[in-house]
């Protein structure tokens, strides 16, 4: 393992030798590692490998197959530090086919994310199945990016994105995936794994520069259709900032079979100091 200056925080320090998001430490706690540190801060974690491991920590509770994760929700409460951190789970309605689940993560004893999950019976839909979402085009039209290293922290850096070269402030198409598991040597669902990239939608489409403002998301709200394949991640991006500090950024979700769901976040704008 080795330390640079944004690695040791404080008594815990992030493995920078590990690819994998987080290490498993027993007990529902897990490890950050430097692929989980945030854009915002060196010191927090991201909420887009924090968001999938608590999707992760919610399909292995009390797991049942015929039953798929539908809608998770996320509030986000504060900071949260690149430390060790505790995800405890309960069902809050339990059902035969609808099922409420909820998720606490905590970090030195303090609450920073709690989610909800419904979790729906699958069945045989076809003669009903249609869509309006338009699906995009496939990752190998669209060309490698580095637009996103305008952001700085350990878990952006992990990724490969490739974009449209027609995005603008306010809307973008980008496919990006990782090479890091969420999980080290955890079985993890291609649902949760997916899920790992949501949040990263509010950094794709910035219409102030993140140096001049702070627009973070206070919540993360993801609806899904089905299960995605592995792989790449797609996020048809629309940023809206309104003029009294609130801004909203709405993408439809895609893997490589074409749209997934939606994820939603809602955001507070503001100038930073001396800017």
């Amino acid at each position: 393992m080795t330390t640079a200056p944004d690695t040791l925080l404080g008594d815990f320090e992030l493995a920078t030798d590990v690819p994998a998001c987080y290490l498993p430490l027993g007990d529902d706690r897990f490890a950050p590692t430097i692929h989980v540190q945030g854009a915002w801060r060196p010191d927090e974690q991201h909420m887009a490998p924090v968001g999938g491991l608590i999707a992760h920590a919610i399909e292995t509770h009390e797991p049942r197959p015929e039953l798929q994760l539908a809608r998770i929700s996320y509030d986000i409460l504060g900071v949260m530090p690149a430390r060790p951190s505790v995800v405890e789970v309960h069902t809050v309605r339990p059902g035969r086919t609808i099922e409420l689940v909820e998720a606490t993560m905590s970090v030195d004893g303090r609450p920073v994310v709690r989610a909800r999950a419904w979790r729906l019976a699958t069945g045989d839909s076809s003669a009903a199945a249609g869509l309006e979402l338009e699906p995009m085009p496939h990752p190998d039209e669209f060309p490698r990016w580095t637009g996103m290293e305008i952001w700085g922290g350990g878990y952006i850096r992990s990724l490969e994105v490739r974009a449209d070269p027609a995005r603008r402030p306010g809307r973008a198409r980008v496919w990006m995936r990782s090479g890091n598991a969420l999980v080290a040597g955890e079985d993890v669902s291609p649902t949760a794994a997916f899920l790992a990239f949501a949040d990263t939608a509010n950094g794709i489409a910035v219409r102030v520069p993140p140096g001049e403002w702070a627009f973070p998301n206070v919540d993360l709200t993801v609806h899904l259709l089905r299960e995605p394949v592995p792989g790449w991640v797609g996020l048809d991006t629309r940023v809206n900032l309104g003029d009294n500090g609130i801004g909203l950024t709405s993408s439809v979700l895609h893997d490589v079979r074409g749209p997934v769901g939606t994820v939603e976040q809602i955001l507070t704008v503001r100038p930073l100091p001396g800017s």
